[in-house]
C-alpha cells in the first residue's frame, strides 16, 4: 500500500511509489495506493480521546478508512518530499495520526495489525544532490516509526529532483521496482 504525502499528485514522490509498487505488483503484490491531498486528515487535537475513550481516535475523518486499511496490508511505502529539512505537513498529519491507534506505548486501541510488524519502506525525494545532508532526520524518522511498530524495511532518499523529473532518470526506473520487488521478498 502506498501513501504518496506530496501535495503534487504527479511530481517526483508520486512517481517514485508507483514504481516501487510496480516491483511490487511484478512479484504478485495486490497494490494500492493514497494521495493524502485527496483525503480528509485532521491534525492530532491532543485530546487523548485515543488514550481515554473507548474507541480510538475520535476525529470524524479519512483517517478511520487508512487505518482500515493498514490492518489489512502486509507492507506500506510512505514517500514524501522534503520541505525546509523534513518531511511534507501531509506526511507530518498522518504520522501523528498513526498514534492513536499503532503504538501499544501510546494508546490502549493498538490493534494486533502490526503482529508481526507491518513492513514499511520510506522514500524521501529532495532537490539537493546530497543524500546525506538530512541523514539524522531520516534517522530520527526512521526510529518514530519503529517505536510506532513497524518493521522498518528501507529508507531511500531519491536526491537531485533540482535537475528534472525522476521519471527521466533511467537508474531510478529500476531502483524503485527493485526496492518493491524486494519487500514482497522480505
Amino acid at each position: 500500500m502506498g501513501f504518496n504525502a506530496s501535495p503534487r499528485r504527479k511530481g517526483n514522490t508520486a512517481w517514485a511509489i508507483d514504481k516501487i509498487l510496480e516491483g511490487a505488483k511484478e512479484r504478485g503484490a495486490e497494490i494500492q495506493s493514497w494521495h493524502f491531498n485527496d483525503l480528509d486528515i485532521k491534525p492530532c487535537q491532543g485530546c487523548f480521546g485515543c488514550k481515554n475513550g473507548d474507541r480510538g481516535c475520535l476525529l470524524n475523518d479519512d483517517m478511520h478508512r487508512i487505518y482500515d486499511a493498514i490492518v489489512q496490508a502486509d507492507a506500506l511505502v510512505l514517500g514524501s518530499p522534503v520541505y525546509m529539512g523534513q518531511m511534507s505537513g501531509q506526511a507530518k498529519i498522518f504520522t501523528d495520526r498513526l498514534s492513536a491507534q499503532h503504538n501499544p506505548r501510546f494508546s490502549p486501541h493498538f490493534k494486533e495489525c502490526n503482529t508481526p510488524k507491518t513492513k514499511l519502506i520510506l522514500v524521501f525525494t529532495q532537490g539537493n544532490p546530497n543524500s546525506g545532508l538530512f541523514q539524522s532526520y531520516y534517522d530520527y524518522t526512521k526510529n518514530i516509526f519503529q517505536l510506532l511498530e513497524f518493521d522498518v524495511k528501507g529508507l531511500h532518499v531519491v536526491t537531485g529532483m533540482r535537475n528534472g523529473p525522476a521519471r527521466e532518470r533511467e537508474d531510478l526506473h529500476v531502483a524503485m521496482k527493485a526496492i518493491g520487488s524486494s519487500l514482497v521478498l522480505a
